[in-house]
């Protein structure tokens, strides 16, 4: 990447980096604009590298458009980082792009935008990450944060979640329910994300040597949501609640809380997992319920589950 004064920022090895003011990001913008951890590129799975904001102050744009989830990046795309405006420069991945762009897709079915869609939304978010980010050094800090991202991003999507988006230190990701007869499965492929997150979350925390292990609280709900538009954004009741019900689990005491319409499109045995619990929900009158389970009942009853 190369910055309006000229500087560069060479991305080599690796599969994440860092863009911020603080110290340890491999892109260090000196500008008050610019928040600590701004935000983070990752590499993905076919190679190509996308732009993640990480709930900066000012936002991260690119080509003028804010990015509220992850953008894949094209050589000569214009980034803004607060008021720093920098070119990214991928000539390889271009020329592979502009073959591929030679298919005639003008045939090819049109891509729905889904609206009042039965969805389950998934909330995830590292416990604590406050002070213990305030322990961490900057390059140590943006390397576990980018790290997790990374990992929890590759198991949404081979779990099938339809787009994730990244808020300061969680992760929310959406599953769109087409086939009503489908949504039990798709809710266990929900669940199997779950517990694969909590497993690649303790695997982080070991292998970066962090003074205290990561945790995670993870809030589901399954109901009708808007979603579409350029940036996938999910917005409704059915989000506001899961965000809500991942809050609810530090009171609970437990790792996982699902809601009713969650838990009932569960088979019966895998019900019989969840625990009943009454829990106020910031912004809704008088209690709701929530179902509850720990990460280690979750193992064992998706152990006890037929994969899909």
């Amino acid at each position: 990447m190369m910055e309006s004064s000229g500087r560069r920022f060479p991305l080599g090895e690796g599969q994440s980096w860092a863009i911020g003011r603080g110290d340890g990001c491999a892109v260090m913008l000196d500008s008050r604009s610019v928040s600590r951890l701004h935000a983070l590129i990752q590499r993905r799975d076919a190679g190509d590298l996308a732009l993640v904001d990480l709930g900066s102050r000012n936002g991260s744009f690119v080509n003028g458009t804010r990015v509220s989830f992850p953008v894949t990046l094209n050589d000569q795309d214009k980034l803004l980082f607060g008021d720093r405006q920098l070119i990214f420069r991928n000539p390889t991945r271009s020329a592979s792009v502009l073959r591929a762009s030679t298919v005639d897709l003008r045939n090819e079915p049109t891509t729905a935008i889904h609206t009042n869609s039965l969805t389950t939304i998934l909330v995830v978010d590292i416990r604590d990450f406050t002070p213990l980010a305030r322990t961490l050094p900057e390059s140590l800090l943006s390397q576990t944060i980018g790290t997790w991202f990374l990992r929890v991003g590759q198991i949404v999507q081979r779990r099938g979640s339809w787009a994730q988006k990244y808020i300061g230190d969680a992760v929310m990701a959406v599953w769109v329910h087409d086939r009503p007869e489908q949504v039990g499965a798709d809710v266990l492929r929900v669940l199997r994300a779950v517990s694969e997150i909590n497993a690649a979350t303790a695997e982080i925390s070991q292998a970066l040597a962090l003074p205290a292990p990561l945790r995670i609280g993870a809030g589901v709900n399954t109901g009708p949501a808007i979603l579409g538009g350029t940036d996938y954004t999910a917005l409704g009741d059915t989000v506001n609640a899961a965000f809500r019900l991942e809050s609810a689990t530090k009171g609970i005491g437990l790792g996982v809380a699902v809601g009713e319409r969650t838990h009932n499109e569960l088979a019966v045995p895998a019900r019989h997992s969840f625990v009943r619990r009454e829990v106020e929900l910031k912004g809704y009158d008088g209690a709701s319920i929530a179902w509850a389970i720990s990460f280690e009942a979750l193992q064992e009853m998706l152990h006890s589950e037929p994969r899909p």
